[in-house]
């Protein structure tokens, strides 16, 4: 069995695909995968939240939200402004050992940034990741800012002794520009490593087979695909 965190430099860069992605290739290889949302923000009951799209895009069916909350903040802001209780991280940290006894893969998607609250008591997705010894995957933004929010979410991770798996650049531009283009090398020596897979903007928007196969190119091998770094960068 294996968890995996997504986390992200920020909200909306593309951390919902990228579990997406990973979701059905682990499908397409045979794999049991449940995925599990923390926290879900910006959504009132019954509206289309990141799970809805993770099934639709993914076709996998064994989907957790542990919270919900309206208004657009972070979980633990979220639930103080609706007057209800926050997400009980150790309650979530159960579910995925639970879950991971019966999952080959659990795949846990953050709300926001490594560092957003979740709780009173300052928990974060960065502190679930440790209490799980999980591998945490983190997404990322291309273009202006991208290196600057990356270096600080890795330097967030070291304090609290995680290493990062790799790093996926959730949504690239059909024609990116030079700020796009010249952060890809920073990032690969901020993370000592080459990209582990950049996924094409609109992916979200697909489906089926197309989708599948977007994620296949779009992530690495150790991911389960066959996005090739070099080639990528080499094409610039």
């Amino acid at each position: 069995m294996s968890v995996l965190v997504v986390t992200g430099t920020d909200a909306a860069v593309g951390k919902t695909v990228v579990v997406a992605a990973l979701a059905v290739l682990a499908l397409r290889r045979g794999s049991s995968v449940s995925v599990v949302k923390p926290a879900q923000t910006g959504m009132a009951p019954g509206e289309v939240g990141d799970l809805d799209h993770v099934i639709r895009l993914s076709g996998v069916t064994n989907t957790f939200e542990v919270g919900r909350f309206a208004e657009p903040l972070s979980p633990a802001a979220a639930a103080r402004f609706a007057g209800v209780p926050t997400v009980s991280l150790a309650e979530v940290a159960q579910l995925v050992r639970e879950l991971a006894e019966s999952s080959r893969l659990v795949i846990v998607e953050g709300t926001g940034g490594l560092l957003e609250r979740f709780d009173e008591d300052g928990g974060t997705i960065g502190d679930l990741a440790r209490s799980l010894s999980a591998q945490v995957l983190v997404v990322v933004r291309p273009g202006r800012g991208a290196v600057n929010h990356t270096a600080l979410t890795l330097e967030a991770m070291a304090n609290r002794g995680l290493e990062p798996t790799g790093i996926v650049i959730g949504s690239w531009p059909d024609e990116p520009g030079i700020v796009e283009r010249s952060c890809v090398c920073d990032l690969e020596m901020l993370a000592a490593r080459p990209l582990a897979g950049v996924l094409p903007e609109g992916a979200g928007r697909m489906g089926g087979e197309e989708f599948a196969e977007v994620a296949r190119r779009g992530l690495g091998v150790m991911l389960g695909g066959s996005f090739d770094p070099a080639g990528f960068k080499a094409a610039l």
